[in-house]
């Protein structure tokens, strides 16, 4: 009996994934010359016959954009999902969204699916933009992806973000230059935010320039309640001595935080003042309103949906573009209790200083 010839055959063959075959016999989107000759070669050599019907369904399929995000739950990839979403209609297409829950190991596989549905391009919020198996195999493959709030080293991936660092330097400046001189960085877990870890080094930045010592960061998940972020916090904000301020990663969890802390009996701001970073609508409908720093996360989504047309068409080649940001002043950020204003060697909106490329691992 004659071997049935698949289109996983010639995947097989190419050595490349199924996704890759379906988008050079549709020429839905570009993929690298090595790769595309490959395939062509494998499907020469077994005989292969795409289905029409098929690829006639693939090729409606190809008017969508796959797009990749940590958390269904955080306002502020809800808020770039609708700037994807109004530049992709602008433009006939579709967007298939879903999300990791900030867990890596589940990249590779949602990006598949999505790839195999054959996307035109990809919108994409990693745990890591540089150190990351599922982008090396895009690069490879010729698949056109956009890289959102993260900031990659690597200069052949695309990106559309804000100076994490730079934006965090200055939220820390402003609440050194309020009085306090115990300040904590309260993050996501770093393993699974490299955003986090930028910040982080803003958040060093300030703290080293103003001639403060840094405290260890504490590290939540992002996903857990105001209750388990409260037993984190207790062995740090109970003792005398306490920081008397937290900056914290992103909005989402600067707001639980604040519940964890009234849950311990401390007022914000008059006890501790509180810091994010997004922008949520969220935030400014708190009482008091958050201070965090504003980024344009609406517009960072339709520039990321604009890139990805740049990158198929070949009118642009990949880059880091970062958008302008501004800090929000808040009810949450008062002068630090009983102290007085530490000078400034550099107004909080100045422009940020140079920062190591990673920030070294926090000791334990």
């Amino acid at each position: 009996m004659p071997r049935v010839v698949t289109i996983r055959t010639v995947a097989e063959r190419a050595g490349c994934s199924i996704a890759t075959v379906s988008r050079v016999i549709n020429g839905s989107a570009r993929t690298s010359a090595e790769v595309e000759a490959r395939v062509r070669a494998a499907i020469e050599e077994l005989g292969f016959r795409p289905s029409e019907i098929g690829r006639s369904l693939k090729t409606l399929r190809a008017r969508t954009l796959g797009v990749v995000i940590p958390s269904l739950t955080n306002p502020v990839f809800a808020a770039s999902v609708a700037g994807m979403e109004a530049e992709a209609r602008r433009r006939h297409h579709t967007l298939l969204l879903t999300a990791t829950d900030y867990d890596a190991a589940r990249e590779p596989e949602v990006v598949e699916t999505l790839v195999a549905q054959s996307v035109a391009g990809l919108v994409l919020t990693v745990t890591d933009a540089d150190d990351n198996p599922t982008l090396d195999r895009l690069d490879a493959e010729g698949i056109a992806y956009v890289l959102i709030y993260n900031e990659p080293r690597r200069t052949e991936r695309a990106a559309v973000s804000v100076d994490n660092a730079g934006a965090t330097f200055a939220l820390a400046k402003a609440m050194i230059a309020a009085g306090h001189r115990r300040v904590i960085y309260v993050a996501g877990r770093f393993a699974t935010s490299d955003r986090a870890r930028t910040r982080y080094l803003g958040y060093l930045a300030a703290m080293s320039e103003a001639g403060l010592a840094a405290e260890a960061p504490l590290e939540l998940d992002y996903l857990a309640d105001p209750a388990g972020h409260g037993a984190a916090l207790a062995g740090v904000f109970g003792p005398p001595g306490r920081p008397t301020a937290a900056l914290c990663s992103n909005d989402l969890l600067a707001l639980s935080v604040m519940a964890a802390l009234r849950a311990l009996g401390l007022k914000v701001p008059q006890d501790v003042s509180v810091a994010g970073f997004d922008g949520i609508a969220l935030a400014g409908a708190a009482y008091p309103s958050l201070a965090t720093v504003d980024t344009p996360t609406r517009r960072m989504g339709e520039r990321a949906v604009e890139k990805i047309f740049e990158l198929l068409d070949g009118s642009a080649a990949p880059t880091l573009e970062r958008l302008p940001f501004e800090l929000r002043p808040g009810g949450t950020l008062a002068p630090a209790p009983d102290a007085s204003p530490v000078a400034s060697a550099r107004r909080p909106d100045a422009a940020s200083p140079s920062f190591p490329a990673s920030p070294e691992p926090p000791s334990e």
